[in-house]
């Protein structure tokens, strides 16, 4: 299981939102730039971004991101409203190695089809795809976790399986922020449903030991971590040996 760094971007700043209120903002004094050659020194080989204006639609921040993305070579884990077929080719054929889809997948019934059928000589678009799923009790959330789907979890799991795509960032909303601790039910349940997907955990990690508890369930790809890197409960440092431990297990 790797580790991968979270950086969310609002109004060009690095921030965090508790359970995704744009109201409960914390801003780090560290710029975006900066962030990225920190990991990237300390030998991170992806990073997952959020532009949280794009989620809501607001796209005035997208320019300086992928400014920023063409000055590094990290593999880059991308989402914040990405809601048409031509943005996820635009950003893939752009060197983005996995771009996310949330809301436009849950909205629209044919977009995820339609992506699936994507190909290029020879990329398959599909393959760089991660499906969001935005979890607060068993209600998949969107439109930056303001909206409720009618969609059973378990249900979208299936059709999304059916349609190609096996990697899904799964936060559990009610974690998210609060630094106590994984959403290890919530992801258990998923993987006793599924053992085929590829599941990227997020939201509530605290620690190492939170880390241990969701490498225990063995199945789990990786996990994203973000607010406690920031309140230095897990240094740079443990993430980069745990990944090296991680890679030479691979």
């Amino acid at each position: 299981m790797y580790i991968i760094p979270a950086i969310d971007v609002l109004d060009k700043k690095v921030v965090r939102l508790r359970e995704g209120n744009y109201d409960d903002v914390t801003h780090y004094e560290i710029s975006l730039e900066e962030q990225i050659a920190n990991y990237h020194a300390n030998g991170t080989e992806i990073v997952h971004i959020i532009d949280l204006n794009g989620a809501k639609g607001d796209f005035s921040n997208q320019q300086y991101l992928f400014e920023v993305l063409k000055k590094t070579d990290m593999k880059v884990q991308y989402g914040g409203g990405v809601r048409s077929i031509d943005k996820v080719k635009e950003l893939v054929d752009a060197g983005v190695y996995r771009v996310i889809v949330g809301t436009q997948a849950i909205t629209n019934p044919t977009f995820l089809e339609e992506l699936s059928a994507l190909n290029e000589g020879r990329v398959k678009y599909a393959d760089h795809i991660v499906v969001a799923i935005d979890v607060l009790d068993e209600v998949i959330k969107y439109s930056g976790w303001l909206e409720s789907s009618p969609i059973k979890l378990i249900e979208y799991i299936d059709k999304c399986l059916s349609l190609g795509f096996y990697r899904f960032l799964c936060t559990d909303i009610s974690k998210d922020g609060k630094l106590g601790g994984a959403g290890v039910e919530l992801y258990k349940k998923l993987l006793d449903h599924s053992p085929i997907i590829k599941l990227i955990a997020s939201g509530g990690i605290s620690s190492m030991a939170d880390i241990q508890a969701l490498q225990d369930l063995e199945q789990i790809e990786s996990v994203v971590v973000g607010k406690a890197i920031y309140e230095n409960r897990i240094s740079i440092d443990e993430i980069k040996d745990w990944n090296l431990k991680a890679l030479i297990k691979f």
